[in-house]
């Protein structure tokens, strides 16, 4: 297997540090909204102790909201448990430099119970990889990639703060999909961007100019779905940090703005065994020639899909991305080679895959790639045969089943979800619901400036 540039193995570090290379290991993991939190480790500290026995970090941090408070109602950690520790266990695999920043590797962890060393079922990386160990009993190998769209602005973060995210100032100023011209005024932000993810072990593939004033894509190559989550992850604090150093910002709102596109995190995905494409095959599923597994996986992604909505659109900003006409899907249906259906079929033989264009750029990898496998798994495991494939425009249907529109009618279908208590377990399921009930309560409770624009003065 070719080395992939910037990942490391444990001696690669240990050299590294000997020779004031690297000096310092971020070491960290993913909350609910999928940002990294963690610690910063002095490099010899690390490889001395920490690479082997790891790290501990406050159980609360899998129960606080976006501005990191402690949320009551949790069974999993509360005031009554006193918010003890968890075990942070680096792995290993997910070593590399972090090249945008000075002297600096990262290693991504998973987490377990500080005194059992069982894996903690509500971590997203949990979640994910007890849905790989199902795959692996069945045989498969699941191969993903995701694909990142973001908003740039030449507003500063702390001036956009200031200006109450009022008035920013795209670095772009028409749309610019697939645009050269306008691409190349970005090239000081997006070339640093795909040089330093290049050289942190995420290996790209291209960037451009997306639909909307100031929005980009950056797509990284596939790979095994747990390193693809990593990737992801990676990927987005890289361009935060990037963005914070150059004096810009860059946003991974699914909305930022309702005159906008969304932003989307279309994810693709297929099954792999003995180095082979098990969705490749013969049989014709309507224009497409492909295996029964593709046709089952395909069947369940799309049944169960409104049951696991939260995972793919987290936040009350997901929801506002769907919209008719917009490059999101609207509508549950299937087609070939055809964006406005939610599931794009291309590809052909090793290349066949499915897109799920429903994911918003928003959405915590982890539990998006986690979904959408429990989902073609159940698809496969009860030989689920997907609608008839859609052709034309499917915003124009009225007869398609709509996704969850709004987060608490997601949440009510996640929360009541007999598939998603079983692949999930039932702990998982009651866990997050919880924080997208809370989630919504912190939405509903705020006073928004379309409310004072409209009633300040007329009511």
């Amino acid at each position: 297997m070719k080395a992939i540039k910037g990942k490391l193995s444990v001696a690669q570090l240990k050299t590294l540090v000997a020779e004031e290379a690297i000096e310092t290991i971020v070491v960290a993991f993913t909350d609910h909204y999928g940002r990294l939190v963690g610690k910063r480790f002095d490099a010899d500290f690390f490889v001395e102790t920490a690479v082997q026995a790891g790290t501990h970090g406050c159980d609360y941090l899998m129960t606080t909201d976006m501005e990191m408070e402690p949320v009551e109602g949790y069974q999993f950690a509360n005031w009554a448990l006193g918010y003890g520790d968890f075990h942070l266990v680096p792995d290993l695999q997910s070593l590399r430099i972090a090249a945008w920043l000075d002297k600096t590797a990262l290693v991504l962890c998973d987490l377990q119970n500080d005194r059992t060393h069982q894996p903690i079922d509500i971590a997203p990386r949990s979640i994910l990889r007890k849905q790989l160990e199902a795959a692996g009993q069945m045989g498969y190998q699941c191969f993903a990639a995701s694909e990142l769209e973001y908003y740039l602005f030449e507003n500063n973060y702390r001036q956009a703060n200031e200006q109450h995210y009022h008035n920013l100032k795209p670095v772009g100023w028409y749309l610019e999909d697939y645009h050269i011209l306008q691409g190349t005024r970005t090239e000081d932000f997006n070339a640093a961007a795909r040089r330093h993810l290049k050289n942190s072990g995420v290996p790209v593939e291209n960037s451009k100019g997306e639909w909307g004033l100031g929005q980009h894509e950056l797509n990284v190559r596939y790979a095994e779905v747990l390193e693809m989550a990593d990737r992801h992850v990676v990927y987005k604090q890289c361009l935060k940090e990037l963005a914070d150093k150059l004096g810009v910002s860059v946003t991974f709102m699914a909305k930022y703005h309702e005159d906008r596109a969304g932003s989307s995190c279309h994810i693709h995905m297929s099954l792999w065994k003995a180095g082979q494409n098990i969705f490749a095959g013969e049989k014709a599923v309507g224009p497409v020639k492909g295996s029964d597994m593709f046709k089952w996986f395909l069947g369940g992604w799309i049944k169960y899909a409104p049951e696991v909505m939260p995972f793919y659109a987290p936040t009350v900003n997901s929801y506002k991305r769907f919209v008719d006409a917009s490059w999101a899907p609207t509508r549950l249906a299937w087609s070939y080679d055809n964006r406005t259906a939610g599931f794009r079929v291309v590809g052909k033989g090793d290349s066949l895959r499915i897109e799920c264009r429903i994911p918003g750029a928003d959405c915590n990898p982890y539990l998006a790639f986690a979904a959408s496998l429990a989902c073609g798994l159940e698809g496969i495991q009860n030989q689920i045969e997907p609608p008839a494939i859609f052709e034309g425009d499917v915003y124009a249907s009225k007869s398609l089943p709509h996704i969850p529109k709004s987060l608490p009618e997601a949440t009510k279908l996640f929360e009541q979800s007999a598939f998603a208590k079983r692949v999930f377990g039932e702990s998982v399921v009651e866990h997050y619901a919880h924080f997208y009930k809370t989630e919504q309560q912190a939405y509903s409770q705020a006073v928004t400036d379309w409310e004072r624009k409209r009633y300040f003065e007329r009511i």
